[in-house]
């Protein structure tokens, strides 16, 4: 395939993605309309908009097995971390101070530490217990992890306050979804990708139809990661490069499309800590259970996954460069009483160099070859 068709392929599924996302967003806001800001998200906003994640992963690993599926979908995991954590925040500042040049953007440091120290201690995990050989157990723990945090999310949720907000709010479930115009056909719609549009039609938002929106926008999505990661794997073939190097930038950073609209939405309402949340709470969801599923379902349909050495020399160095990055992003955060520019410049340098070092690791350049070693180094310390 031509280098210029597989491109165009890639910004398709981008596209696809986006739009899919719209629908993702309105039914997202519907369902969690009750929960307190930051908890929202960092789990029904995190888990909507990380479904390109998790969908990328099933299909490298299935579709190219072992040793290659899995490091595209780590690949794709870990650069979404990355862009999530610095890109999407400096995204969130410009947008708002565009808008409003003299917005105060603060954040809980609730939030900052309650999601930042649990994303800390999931990447220590692929640090100390994920080697060259892969398990169902493995798998089984990441989504655990997940299943403990999203739990205490939950938990605090749900307080004698809001189940009274709640049942107020369920009493005239009409009155709080917006009703959506319905113009054009279905079928007409369904190529727009206005899904908004095909399923609500008119009608107030409610569960039912909240959920059909979710549903129907995963299915698009599911295609889109599809087209997304044969486009990454053309390309990587095309430049002679393996298809892990072109996942840590091109699929992650396309399959973070949801995240970056919702969070720039979000605090285009005001909602920073669900604008921040919704970032590091994805990338705790990527990481756990995009990551984790897939690998448990295959192996307990096909045993246990051998990494090829220089391969898993590759993840290795992804892993200790994220967690390195987010103890970086964490302190920025937590030592920030206000966002501002220059918080916002700076995050996107870090991602800048981090795109720079994947390209020059790919190209086997000298310097980035010696930085790859004292990863490795590092790595072996830390365990």
């Amino acid at each position: 395939m031509d280098l210029v068709i597989a491109i165009g392929l890639g910004v398709f599924a981008s596209w696809m993605i986006s739009r899919a996302c719209n629908g993702f967003e309105t039914a997202a806001d519907y369902l969690g309309r009750n929960m307190r800001e930051g908890t929202k998200g960092a789990t029904i906003n995190a888990v909507g908009s990380s479904m390109p994640e998790l969908c990328v992963t099933f299909i490298y690993l299935f579709v190219y097995a072992n040793t290659t599926g899995f490091a595209g979908g780590i690949g794709t995991t870990a650069g979404s971390a990355v862009f999530n954590a610095m890109v999407i925040p400096s995204l969130v500042i410009f947008y708002v101070l565009w808008r409003n040049k003299n917005a105060t953007i603060t954040v809980s440091r609730r939030v900052v530490i309650r999601d930042g120290l649990t994303l800390l201690a999931v990447e220590l995990f692929l640090i100390y217990f994920i080697g060259y050989t892969l398990s169902w157990y493995h798998g089984f723990i990441l989504m655990m992890l997940y299943v403990v945090y999203a739990g205490m999310m939950i938990f605090r949720h749900t307080s004698k306050d809001n189940d009274s907000v709640a049942d107020n709010k369920d009493e005239n479930e009409a009155d709080v979804g917006e009703v959506k115009d319905s113009r054009g056909s279905c079928l007409t719609a369904l190529l727009k990708i206005d899904l908004e549009n095909v399923i609500i039609r008119g009608k107030a938002l409610c569960t039912q139809n909240a959920t059909v929106l979710i549903i129907l926008a995963t299915v698009y999505i599911v295609v889109a990661c599809w087209l997304l990661v044969y486009s990454c794997e053309e390309i990587g073939e095309f430049l002679g490069i393996h298809g892990y190097f072109v996942a840590v930038i091109i699929a992650a950073a396309a399959s973070s499309v949801p995240d970056t609209i919702l969070s720039v939405k979000d605090a285009g309402k005001g909602n920073y800590d669900d604008a921040i949340a919704n970032a590091l709470g994805s990338n705790i969801f990527d990481i756990c259970f995009a990551l984790g599923a897939p690998l448990f379902l295959f192996t307990i349909l096909y045993g246990s996954i051998d990494i090829a050495p220089e391969t898993a020399s590759h993840i290795m160095e992804l892993r200790v460069l994220l967690f390195l990055l987010t103890l970086v992003v964490f302190i920025i955060f937590l030592c920030s009483k206000k966002f501002t520019k220059s918080t916002a410049y700076m995050l996107m340098s870090m991602y800048l160099m981090f795109v720079m070092y994947v390209a020059a690791r790919a190209a086997e350049i000298p310097f980035a070859n010696t930085i790859g070693e004292y990863l490795i180094a590092l790595q072996n310390l830390l365990r």
